[in-house]
């Protein structure tokens, strides 16, 4: 496993942007498949995206399609998910997860999950 600290959350209008990072810890980083899943009030934690250890597979969910992008570093250890044209709907705690694999859209499909960070939007 390896240990995820998110980061880039915060209160921003609706039509903005945001960038969150996702830092991990561990020599093999550059061997995971790593997700962003996002959790609003009241609701169950949902797939956002997914990048395969090399990135050259992506997978979204379609309702940020076209408006987020998922991106790493193999590098500096970290994952990216730039967030534009942010609505009110994606106001949500977001969590950067890893697995060892191909990329997935399955919560049970990761096994090391950050302690995630806050995306308020407001209209």
């Amino acid at each position: 496993q390896v240990q995820l600290v998110e980061s880039g959350g915060g209160l921003v209008q609706a039509g903005g942007s945001l960038r969150l990072s996702c830092a991990a810890s561990g020599r093999t980083f550059s061997s995971y498949a790593m997700g962003w899943f996002r959790q609003a009030p009241g609701k169950e934690r949902e797939f956002v995206a997914a990048i395969s250890w090399g990135g050259g597979t992506l997978r979204y969910v379609d309702s940020v399609k076209g408006r987020f992008t998922i991106s790493r570093d193999n590098a500096k250890n970290t994952v990216y998910l730039q967030m534009n044209s942010l609505k009110p709907e994606d106001t949500a705690v977001y969590y950067c997860a890893a697995r060892q694999g191909i990329p997935a859209t399955r919560l049970v499909d990761y096994d090391s999950w950050g302690q995630g960070t806050q995306v308020t939007v407001s209209s």
